[in-house]
Parts: C-alpha cells; structure tokens; sequence
C-alpha cells in the first residue's frame, strides 16, 4: 500500500535551497540565447520544453552555427533520460488520462530526487510541489537574461559564460558516478573530438550520444 502524500506546500519548502541556483541559471540561458534566437524565443522555449539541459544543448548546438534539425535532435536525445523517469513516477500520480498527464510535466531531475521514497516509490505532492517555484525561476530567469541583455550584453565581464561549461560538467559529475557511466562520457567526447573537423556543426555532438548504448550493455 503506498503512503499518503505530502502536501504541495512541503514540496515548495524542501525546493528552496534550489530557487537562486535556478534563476541563476536561467538567467545564463537567456543571456547567452538572445543574441542567438532573439529576446522571445528563448522565453517561449522555457516555458514549452523547461528543460535545463536540453536548452543548453540547443543553443550550444545553434550557436556553433548549426541548423534547427541538428538543433532539436540534440534537445530531444537529452531528453530521452525522461522517458525511464516517467515510467519509474507513473504509479505515484492519480486521477485520468489527462490529470496524470499534467502531472508528469513535474518530473525534472531535482523534483524527482527530492520525492523519492527509495523503494516505496515516489511522493507526489513533493514531487509537484517542489517543481512549481523551479519552473517558475526558470521562466522568469530566462526573461531577465534575455530582455535584459543590454545590461548584460557582455556575460564574461560577470562571470555568465562560465555557466554554460560549468553546467554540463555538473550534469557529467552527477551522472559519472560509476566507471561504465564515465567511460561512455570519455568516449563521447572523443567521438566529438574526432568528428569536429569532418561534420557540420551540432552534428558531432549528436554522433557522441550514441555511445551512451554501451549503457545499454546487460552485465
């Protein structure tokens, strides 16, 4: 039988320590999407994908001059880490087709570390709660960096460009902690090396995911 759920305010609280490193980091997208693709587009896209790491994918790929395809593929392929997420939350969340669907729109990684009851499952009143002020910082961080980018139309004068490198190492470091998950992280990044002078911009990058099917490997 599954434990009752907390509230949606004890996800709010347990989110706090998270909201400023959010802003922050939307504010770094913005910054550094504006001069790409305009003040608004990089607005709508964190409303409508809310995905850290996908954006930052899209844009790296965009700004080294690539197409939107290359683009997007790149944004999807870091999104697809959602799709064992959603199955493994699925049973936590109530009512239709509908209400769950609306529902699993909360699923982003910290939201899904903060709900979870090891092997009980997970709670769906952190897992929302904890999501609500994340989207919002994110949100309203990417419209300070991209409407306010003549303030800051120079980000490596206040650090920002450091964000953008910094926040795929962390991504790395959270996800290497095991040799095979670091040796397919090594080998993805010699895919890229190798393929830069021979491919179009972005697709190198997309090239190195697939390593990440030596993951798939059954010990």
């Amino acid at each position: 039988m599954q434990d009752e759920d907390s509230d949606l305010r004890a996800g709010v609280r347990a989110a706090l320590p998270l909201l400023f490193p959010t802003l922050a980091v939307g504010i770094s997208f913005g910054v550094l999407a504006e001069p790409v693709m305009g003040s608004v587009a990089p607005i709508v896209m964190s409303v409508i994908v809310f995905a850290g790491s996908a954006q930052f994918a899209a844009l790296s790929v965009l700004a080294a001059g690539g197409g939107a395809p290359a683009a997007i593929t790149a944004g999807l392929l870091m999104n697809t880490r959602f799709l064992p997420m959603g199955f493994a939350v699925a049973p936590a969340l109530r009512g239709g087709p509908l209400k769950r669907a609306a529902q699993g729109q909360a699923v982003i990684d910290t939201s899904l570390a903060l709900a979870s009851r090891g092997e009980r499952g997970f709670d769906r009143g952190l897992l929302v709660g904890a999501t609500i002020p994340q989207a919002a910082c994110w949100i309203s961080g990417t419209a300070i960096g991209a409407l306010g980018g003549s303030v800051l139309s120079e980000p490596e004068r206040f650090g920002i460009d450091a964000i953008f490198p910094a926040f795929f190492l962390a991504l790395l470091v959270k996800e290497a902690r095991r040799g095979l998950a670091l040796g397919v992280a090594l080998a993805g990044g010699l895919v890229t090396l190798a393929l830069l002078p021979f491919l179009p911009p972005g697709l190198a990058v997309i090239a190195a995911f697939l390593t990440a099917l030596v993951g798939l490997r059954r010990p």
